[in-house]
């Protein structure tokens, strides 16, 4: 189980919004770099950062910040990338920059045959993003809606060669409720996919949960507000997380 930690980018710095809500956002570090670092420093193997306002822009906007979170990781930290990442140019412009992944979001509902293009090319390194809201799709930042449902649009790249699906129940994100296992659980168990849990981790209760033997299907979860607020103790998390899983 991986514990992903996220660096959500905003204008520059990294912020955490509530229910996707931009009017919301909370600054935790003006500096990216230096934030990416801390996290490398406690032992986490992956990040996970999302381009605010290029998921609202349609293209790629803090690309300076995540420059600098590349740099300052280095090979430390594996990097997954996404918002606004909408063409075949973006994809292969950050896969050859140092990110490990791509997360396309929105244009895995607008373009699903792009998605599979970029599986064909680039295998192992695209992430398919679902953002749910009451179970439908959103896209666009979340700003839209759709009458998609989440495992519908997973079953569409079932046989794609996708690494991993990020879920999100845009309910739960930035307001530590707790993830809403029963339905990320409903998806990974209709996909072969590996599925990563996000929105609303609160606290160790959350990780242990991930490690529940029926959870172990997941290949890990996000960890936002709960870090930066202090709720996760992440040496607590990790230790954990290596007792509970031998490190897988």
């Amino acid at each position: 189980m991986i514990l992903f930690p996220a660096i959500d980018l905003k204008d520059g710095s990294c912020v955490r919004l509530k229910l996707g809500d931009m009017g919301t956002a909370t600054v935790y570090n003006d500096d990216p770099g230096a934030q990416a670092c801390a996290f490398a420093d406690l032992g986490f193997p992956w990040l996970h950062v999302v381009d605010l306002n290029g998921a609202f822009a349609g293209r790629s906007v803090n690309g300076a910040a995540v420059e600098k979170i590349l740099a300052a990781v280095g090979s430390r930290m594996k990097v997954q990338l996404g918002g606004g990442i909408r063409d075949l140019a973006g994809i292969e412009s950050w896969l050859g920059r140092g990110i490990t992944r791509v997360i396309l979001g929105t244009v895995a509902v607008r373009d699903p045959a792009l998605v599979r293009e970029a599986c064909r090319l680039h295998p192992g390194r695209i992430v398919v993003g679902i953002d749910a809201k009451g179970g439908k799709v959103a896209v666009e930042g979340w700003a839209e809606g759709s009458e998609l449902t989440a495992i519908d649009l997973a079953k569409k790249f079932e046989d794609a060669g996708v690494a991993a699906i990020v879920y999100t129940d845009i309910d739960r994100d930035g307001i530590l409720k707790g993830l809403n296992m029963p339905s990320t659980l409903e998806l990974a168990r209709a996909v072969t996919i590996p599925v990563i849990a996000s929105g609303g981790l609160a606290s160790l209760a959350d990780v242990e949960a991930m490690l529940e033997p029926e959870a172990l299907i997941l290949e890990g979860a996000i960890t936002g507000r709960a870090l930066y607020d202090g709720r996760l103790d992440p040496r607590e998390a990790l230790t954990l997380i290596a007792a509970g899983t031998g490190g897988k």
